[in-house]
């Protein structure tokens, strides 16, 4: 298979609230379940019907869970004897929205779940998300990008909705 080219589009929003409560709302919308509860539930899931009740008993308002998250800010913090900005890596998504891209992309695999990036700088905290458009756009599946515009818009919306 050939290289693909694939320019990114990020969405950002900078925010003049704290850190801590832009954190706080996106929880607030986005499922925490056990991730290893919800995994060994996924396996369990006979049906169609099963895994979509594993899912929707996993996600949050805004139909998306988080599967990990990673303190950057935090590692980068100890090399600072505690100084520096806050940084923090949410990986979310929704199994059934990746599973839609994937029957004609395999490749949205490789980008779902999604990251939404919240990092302090001087002019506030910036929310980012790197549009699902943008990284399956090269493809050229109508149906993936009808799903990927979808996504990108509950994505948008919810770090709109963490800024204020």
């Amino acid at each position: 298979m050939p290289a693909i080219d694939v320019q990114v589009r990020r969405f950002s929003v900078v925010s003049r609230r704290p850190f801590e409560e832009i954190v706080k709302k996106l929880a607030e919308s986005i499922g925490q379940p056990d991730i290893e509860a919800f995994h060994k539930a996924l396996g369990k899931a006979r049906t169609a019907a099963d895994l979509e009740a594993v899912v929707r008993n996993a996600i949050g308002p805004s139909e998306l869970m988080e599967f990990i998250r990673f303190g950057a800010g935090e590692v980068l913090r100890k090399e600072r004897q505690g100084q520096g900005p806050k940084i923090l890596r949410l990986v979310v998504g929704n199994p059934l929205i990746m599973k839609e891209m994937a029957k004609t992309v395999p490749d949205a695999a490789a980008y779902a779940p999604i990251t939404i990036l919240i990092d302090e700088r001087d002019d506030g905290v910036h929310i980012s998300y790197d549009t699902m458009t943008s990284l399956l756009a090269p493809y050229g599946s109508q149906e993936a990008l009808a799903v990927a515009k979808d996504l990108d818009e509950k994505v948008e919306d919810l770090l709109k909705n963490a800024a204020v």
